[in-house]
């Protein structure tokens, strides 16, 4: 069982308060990853920064939840799948591209497959991706800036997912209907 708290805005440090009211007014809730970081202000914000500046990337949303969900499943993250899949779904991305994503199945076209193949080289590899790497990832239309924020992506879910990991993050209750655990 873990140890971290679930904190609301009368629990929370007060650096969090704020934080968590924005996530609230947001989100119409406060995640329970936000719940959990809040322990940590500059977690919390930090998380909030990296979520903003992903979200004003020059991705589009259906790249965007490749992004985001190809790091989720590769790093088994119990919470994120689900919440990103109720975020896609949201986004007006197709349910093919979302469970193509959760399933490890090839996406329905060569551009975002090119985007799911190069995210997962920056993860496995630790950012060191080969010019073949980024070569393929140029091919497929996408710019050195992309991969700038291909690395912004990761930072931003290496912290929710590490932290997920840790702190056992129930899943919020809109997303438990997407509840998923990786394949073997």
């Amino acid at each position: 069982m873990s140890e971290f708290k679930l904190h609301d805005q009368t629990s929370a440090p007060e650096g969090s308060k704020p934080l968590l009211e924005s996530s609230a007014k947001a989100f119409g809730m406060i995640p329970g990853l936000h719940a959990v970081m809040a322990e940590a202000p500059a977690v919390l914000e930090g998380y909030q920064q990296l979520h903003r500046l992903v979200m004003e990337s020059s991705f589009d949303n259906e790249e965007k939840t490749v992004l985001w969900q190809s790091i989720n499943v590769e790093h088994a993250c119990h919470y994120c799948v689900p919440a990103h899949t109720g975020i896609a779904k949201s986004m007006k991305v197709s349910d093919e591209v979302t469970d193509a994503l959760r399933n490890e199945q090839p996406l329905p076209n060569q551009r975002l497959e090119a985007l799911r193949t190069f995210v997962l080289q920056m993860v496995r590899k630790r950012g060191e991706v080969s010019e073949q790497d980024l070569k393929a990832f140029y091919e497929a239309g996408f710019s050195r800036q992309q991969v700038l924020e291909v690395v912004l992506g990761v930072s931003q879910k290496v912290m929710s997912n590490y932290i997920n990991h840790i702190a056992q993050t129930p899943i919020d209750e809109p997303f438990r209907k997407f509840a998923w655990t990786k394949a073997k």
